[in-house]
């Protein structure tokens, strides 16, 4: 189930809001609770039931794992065995369903043999509640948790908001949250907070990435035809569309928590703010950030055992974020090329150190920008050559012209053709690639100068003009739903 579909605005979110505070107004904490955890299980289930089987094996396995780890708490070597079964059963998952044909492919490739592909296809969130899984069996093997019911950690792993595409949350971040008596009452605040974010998130997913996909499309779909304008103006347009696709998806998660009175962690800081690709690691899904910092880059060593070991250390971060993104190529030479950048932004700070350079701020973040659009361009790239070709297009001056099929996309959009019945159809003719330029041009400002969701939601200033403002993204929103689509980050 999609948050942008017409099925959760107004079937499943109201049921499943009002049925959670009707149980705990009468007292029925434990009914609460498992039926906050159905719903979940009906919004994970909604488009497949074997999907929804294999998260419910996943949740019994891993709590069976660590009661084990509990009741063998004198005993080290069991617990290390346990821990390591917990391990090898959540990456076995993961190398199954979303690596073993990438595998396969590149075996084939390398030694000339013939292994058939399994061809599955990926289940929903499979990376993000995995994760979440694999930091519950660490955390318990080290003593950083506490004792939960079955019923507790089962709704800790499947609880909707966050369950398809993060934020990856920490059982402390949430359990304690659910348990809160005080938590169990409609909050109003917290009510006139969640609604606010949820429509903003819907705004952002539905009028901007759904509008910037279009023409991202349109562009992969006929590259070789590119010259270095549209080249230009697709690689902005995919890391706008990819930006308010995954800020929408936050934002719209950080709603429906705050409706539970659940403040998740906050996933997404204006990216695009960043004066570096160090400050946009820090910016970007933050929670994967702090996951991969946690249980990968600490355990090597992090920056504690020299500079080379430090760099080395986060390479191997940067490679293993790529492959988590998605088995390809693409992906790994996006996250090589991410750790590189992060590599050079350190040398160029010890280098600053000794030597006093001061580049104007904006700057750098204009620099940032061009490198993660040119780096996104790869990203979306569905092979290693279509992601050459885009890099290679930025050369091929052609004509000059914005390439025809990508303005003609942009144009037909029932907003252009509003802006052509009120008297400036003459305009959008004689320069058809004036409208999608600005509109992207007036993303970016509005990426780098305004401020975000969190910004907005924490200031507290629910007047009338926020409510005009709430209303009026929603109704505009669930009027453009002719066209569901799935955010990005699902496949990964």
């Amino acid at each position: 189930m999609l948050f942008n579909s017409y099925v959760f605005v107004f079937l499943f979110f109201p049921l499943v809001v009002t049925g959670y505070y009707v149980l705990h107004h009468f007292g029925w904490r434990k009914a609460a609770l498992g039926y906050l955890t159905m719903m979940s299980m009906v919004f994970y289930g909604y488009n497949s039931m074997a999907y929804l089987v294999m998260l419910i094996v996943s949740i019994l396995v891993n709590f069976f794992l660590v009661r084990c780890m509990g009741a063998d708490s004198g005993r080290m070597w069991r617990r290390r065995a346990v821990l390591l079964l917990g391990l090898l059963y959540n990456l076995g998952i993961l190398f199954y369903f979303k690596y073993y044909d990438f595998f396969i492919e590149n075996v084939n490739a390398l030694f000339k043999t013939d292994y058939h592909f399994l061809r599955l296809a990926l289940p929903l969130g499979i990376s993000f509640y995995t994760f979440q899984q694999i930091s519950y069996v660490i955390d318990s093997y080290r003593g950083d948790c506490g004792r939960y019911s079955f019923l507790e950690y089962a709704a800790y792993v499947s609880f909707f908001p966050q369950l398809i595409a993060g934020p990856i949350v920490y059982h402390d971040e949430l359990i304690p949250r659910l348990r809160a008596q005080e938590n169990h009452r409609i909050r109003f605040e917290n009510l006139s907070k969640g609604i606010y974010a949820f429509s903003l998130g819907m705004a952002k997913k539905v009028l901007v990435a759904d509008t910037l996909s279009k023409v991202v499309t349109a562009g992969y779909a006929e590259a070789e035809a590119l010259n270095s304008v549209s080249t230009m103006l697709v690689m902005v347009c995919y890391s706008l569309q990819i930006y308010f696709d995954f800020s929408g998806y936050c934002d719209m998660a950080y709603g429906i928590g705050y409706l539970f009175n659940v403040e998740l962690p906050i996933n997404f800081n204006s990216p695009y703010k960043a004066a570096s690709i160090r400050e946009f690691w820090d910016r970007w899904h933050m929670t994967l950030t702090r996951f991969f910092t946690k249980y990968i880059y600490i355990p090597l060593g992090g920056s504690r055992r020299g500079t080379a070991r430090t760099y080395a250390n986060v390479m191997v971060v940067f490679l293993v974020s790529g492959i988590w993104h998605g088995a390809n190529w693409t992906f790994i030479l996006w996250g090589a090329v991410n750790g590189l950048g992060n590599l050079f932004d350190r040398v160029l700070d010890r280098l600053f150190i000794k030597i006093p350079i001061k580049i104007p701020r904006l700057i750098r973040v204009a620099l940032t920008f061009c490198f993660c659009s040119v780096a996104w361009s790869m990203f979306r790239a569905e092979s290693l050559e279509q992601g050459f070709l885009m890099i290679k297009n930025l050369r091929e001056t052609g004509d000059g012209r914005v390439y025809g099929p990508l303005t003609e996309v942009f144009n037909k959009l029932l907003e252009v053709k509003l802006l052509g019945w009120l008297g400036l159809s003459p305009l959008i003719q004689a320069w058809p690639w004036l409208m999608p330029s600005v509109f992207a041009a007036v993303l970016v400002c509005a990426c780098v100068w305004m401020r975000n969701t969190q910004e907005k939601v924490a200031d507290g200033r629910y007047g009338i003009r926020r409510i005009v403002t709430t209303v009026g993204l929603l109704i505009w929103s669930i009027l453009s739903l002719s066209e569901v689509s799935e955010f990005l980050y699902f496949n990964f």
